[in-house]
């Protein structure tokens, strides 16, 4: 079986919280693509975890891990992420840790050349995280990248490093007129962070392929949402690689194999960080409330996500073009506070209703649509079946998914692994 569970609207939706409660049904879990520019938040009984790079399935000590060839990977972050893992007693080895030898390096040139290009746009940023993610993925089709397997031929990579080196240095130096970044040091920094993950590497495409055949369950794990993907999303506000599921068995290492089913994950409201178009966005003290109620700040940045109500129009569009065959709607519980909760229904473009999601530029003179239900008013974190929730809750729920037209499975009524409901 093959599974991918992914984001349906902007990305923070919850999906490191349900691929950590699910991946209990799976022998594998696989990234297929991002880098450390989005955070997933997990909570279990060794406490609270943000994992940037490393699959949500990393908490598990029987589920396989495994970092694919989509992904862009810098080695210093994840040494340091797998190392605040160890320390907090999980385990991080080369038997529950595969990375792809076909993965992209995001080298500290990637980083410098993110933060140099956002200061020079100014008021006009695209809202980058400024890890590097959009100056690697632009590198890996440049073809002027190092990849993982390089790592594992020391005698013939640090030529090509010297050539990227130079090459780059051309625009730190021409372009942004910053001082140039040193061959000697960057060698360092791959040798430093890099060799502690050389037992890791191998090709994920045999490894998924043999454990498909040999009957393994296997989950693929999607970072941010449809939103942000680079073709489909609101475009150039977007992340730079393809966050939606069909790219699953590619940016994993196995496009000769296909999926079963995928499960979209969205939140019982909107949020969102970074720039861009944002319809449904509320400001003053509704967005405060509900920004504190949901927590709502960036796993990877801290950043406060911006925040609205429950966005039909947007959900529908992420959920046809993922494909999703059930849905797990995520932070039901911070909406208890509400009397009445706002739905934004359809968008008003020119004065005519919008139903269907538009082209992203048409989106900055959209209006929302609100209408409102009755709230439960009541904490709901305590209910673990259909039965306990509230009348009000419950029809809230049957709404959304007749609006988005795909089946709710799961409802997540807090951050706790068993804070859950299965719908059916």
């Amino acid at each position: 079986m093959l599974t991918s569970i992914v984001g349906i609207n902007w990305g923070d939706e919850g999906k490191g919280r349900m691929v950590d409660l699910l991946s209990q049904e799976y022998d594998i879990v696989c990234r297929y693509q991002g880098g450390n520019n989005a955070g997933h938040t997990v909570i279990n009984h060794l406490g609270k975890f943000v994992l940037n790079l490393l699959p949500s399935g990393i908490l598990r000590e029987d589920v396989v891990n495994v970092m694919g060839n989509g992904m862009v990977i810098d080695l210093e972050h994840l040494y340091h992420e797998v190392d605040r893992l160890i320390n907090a007693g999980v385990k991080v080895t080369a038997d529950n840790l595969k990375i792809s030898d076909k993965a992209i390096i995001c080298l500290p040139y990637h980083k410098l050349l993110d933060c140099l290009e956002e200061d020079r746009l100014g008021d006009a940023k695209y809202g980058s995280t400024r890890r590097g993610i959009s100056p690697v993925y632009g590198d890996k089709y440049m073809k002027k990248c190092l990849r993982m397997g390089d790592l594992l031929h020391p005698d013939s990579y640090p030529e090509t490093l010297k050539n990227l080196v130079a090459y780059k240095n051309l625009i730190i130096e021409g372009v942004y007129h910053a001082p140039p970044v040193q061959y000697e040091e960057i060698l360092q920094w791959l040798d430093t962070f890099g060799t502690p993950f050389k037992e890791n590497i191998i090709d994920t495409g045999i490894y998924l392929t043999e454990a498909e055949k040999s009957g393994k369950k296997i989950m693929f794990e999607a970072q941010l949402g449809a939103l942000r993907d680079i073709d489909f999303g609101i475009y150039p506000y977007t992340s730079s690689s393809s966050t939606i599921a069909a790219y699953a068995p590619i940016g994993a290492g196995v496009p000769n194999l296909q999926l079963d089913g995928v499960i979209g994950i969205m939140k019982a409201y909107s949020s969102c960080v970074g720039e861009g178009p944002f319809t449904c966005e509320l400001f003053g003290e509704e967005a405060e409330a509900l920004r504190d109620a949901g927590g709502e700040y960036g796993a990877a940045t801290g950043r406060p996500r911006r925040v609205g109500p429950f966005d039909v129009v947007a959900s529908r569009y992420g959920i046809r073009v993922q494909g999703c065959s059930e849905i797990a709607l995520t932070k039901m519980d911070v909406l208890s506070y509400l009397d009445e909760i706002p739905v934004c229904t359809k968008y008003k473009i020119n004065g005519e209703d919008v139903i269907e999601f538009p082209y992203a530029s048409v989106l900055n003179s959209a209006e929302p649509v609100i209408e409102t239900m009755k709230g439960w008013n009541c904490d709901i974190s305590h209910c673990r079946s259909v039965e306990d929730l509230p009348k009000e809750a419950l029809l809230y729920i049957k709404y959304i998914e007749g609006a988005v037209g795909c089946p709710i499975k799961y409802v997540s009524v807090g951050a706790e692994r068993d804070a859950y409901i299965t719908m059916y």
